[in-house]
């Protein structure tokens, strides 16, 4: 006689096997569609790709069509677990970024070009309580796609948004986790465990913290970048045109500074130079005071800035970084028009670094404006030896050559900075006016 449980256990086995699909059928209506799922997911990728082109971090897009085996598994779950199956993810995307801020960027960006059926913040926390989180967004395929290459078989994919690091842990974790049997772990490996977690956890944290640095630094060394592009053209070209122009010619200036704050001419290329590996990660004393200098320095607090390169000298850092530091320091007296101990550091650079091209090109403009044409050709001349094709460099050289009454070598520059830049107002005002000098 069979118990009240025997006979609760047989009901139950005979309806999971009156209700279990057919899988052979289920698998001619999945592959039915698989060459549309294809093409849509592709669609879907290249669509993304161009929403996020502009984003600074490049985030990579990767597709993803769910197989049938694990179509077909995540199917018998939910009926197992007596839910309507509902499988949203059979087409998905995936976008990585290497930093944390991006992620909400990328999330608004889908946002406002997708119709977000549902969004969701998944925790990944098996081992630990450092939930590792990742977004995934269910999107309506947009018709137009639809529209074009025909029934993929599902109206929503899923899209899914990680760091680097999330991703990572996110593929070890799947692999532990969902093809493993997690319960068989002891109490030190799942303390292992979670100490990759949590070290995985810091590095996003750190990589963040690193990069909004990188952005400060950037951003200080592009305006000491423009100040001293200034510097140079009032300096340099201004007073070149005003004083050598032909009286019958009436041309104005190459740039008003008065009037217009932004260089008419094309940003010079030698004075952007960033600095980034100034020093290791794990000194941040010095890149602070880097930093600081910086700051003094493109709000023209000068004596402060040229204060602050000297105690990060005083600190002794390698060789590269005094070559970089030297340089900056002799930027900011450049900058207060004391010449001759811009002269002094920029020397200093090329004797830690050889091969600085700007450092002898920052000594030769500084050595013409102090009319010592002789010697700033010979500086030009090292910094193009060095590399060559400097539009910059071959004008300036240009412009030494015709303080010394060369005329011809002039042109010669002239024509050599013309070439590699058309659109430079300063070498085509120069050009004009060897000619005119020559009667060409």
């Amino acid at each position: 006689m069979k118990t009240n449980t025997e006979t609760t256990d047989v009901k139950t086995a005979s309806n999971i096997k009156s209700s279990t699909p057919v899988k052979n059928a289920f698998r001619l209506e999945y592959n039915k569609h698989a060459k549309v799922r294809r093409l849509v997911v592709g669609d879907l990728k290249k669509r993304v790709e161009k929403i996020l082109v502009n984003l600074h971090s490049s985030p990579t897009v990767s597709e993803r069509i769910k197989s049938f085996d694990s179509y077909y598994k995540k199917y018998l779950r939910f009926k197992g677990q007596g839910k309507t199956p509902q499988i949203m993810d059979i087409i998905g995307l995936r976008i990585i970024s290497p930093f944390h801020e991006d992620i909400k960027k990328i999330e608004k960006l889908i946002d406002g070009h997708f119709e977000i059926v549902e969004n969701e913040v998944k925790s990944h926390d098996s081992f630990s309580e450092f939930a590792y989180e990742s977004i995934h967004l269910l999107i309506k395929i947009p018709q137009d796609i639809i529209a074009k290459r025909g029934n993929p078989g599902a109206e929503i994919a899923e899209i899914q948004i990680r760091t680097i690091l999330q991703d990572a842990w996110a593929e070890v974790e799947h692999q532990l986790a969902y093809k493993a049997n997690t319960s068989s772990f002891d109490e030190p490996m799942r303390h292992k465990l979670a100490a990759v977690n949590a070290s995985l956890y810091l590095a996003d944290i750190v990589f963040q913290e690193l990069r909004s640095h990188q952005r400060r630094l950037t951003g200080e060394l592009n305006k000491r970048r423009e100040s001293i592009h200034l510097k140079i053209e009032r300096e340099m070209d201004e007073p070149f045109f005003e004083r050598e122009k032909p009286p019958q010619k009436s041309k104005p200036p190459v740039h008003d500074i008065a009037a217009n704050p932004v260089s008419a001419e094309p940003v010079d290329p030698l004075v952007y130079d960033t600095g980034l590996d100034l020093v290791s990660s794990d000194n941040m004393s010095i890149d602070n005071l880097l930093v600081n200098a910086l700051t003094a320095h493109n709000q023209e607090r000068f004596d402060e800035a040229i204060t602050l390169y000297t105690q990060i000298l005083e600190l002794h850092p390698d060789k590269n970084a005094c070559a970089i530091v030297h340089n900056h320091r002799g930027m900011a007296y450049f900058a207060c028009s004391r010449y001759s101990e811009a002269i002094d550091d920029f020397t200093r650079v090329l004797e830690n670094d050889k091969n600085s091209y700007k450092a002898a090109y920052y000594r030769g403009v500084v050595r013409a404006i102090n009319k010592q044409h002789a010697q700033a050709i010979d500086d030009y001349s090292l910094s193009l030896s060095i590399e060559p094709y400097q539009t910059f460099c071959l004008l300036r050289r240009g412009q030494a050559y015709y303080h010394i009454g060369d005329y011809p070598q002039a042109l010669s520059d002239c024509e050599k900075s013309l070439a590699l830049d058309p659109e430079n107002e300063a070498a085509v005002n120069f050009i004009n006016m060897l000619r005119e000098k020559l009667k060409m």
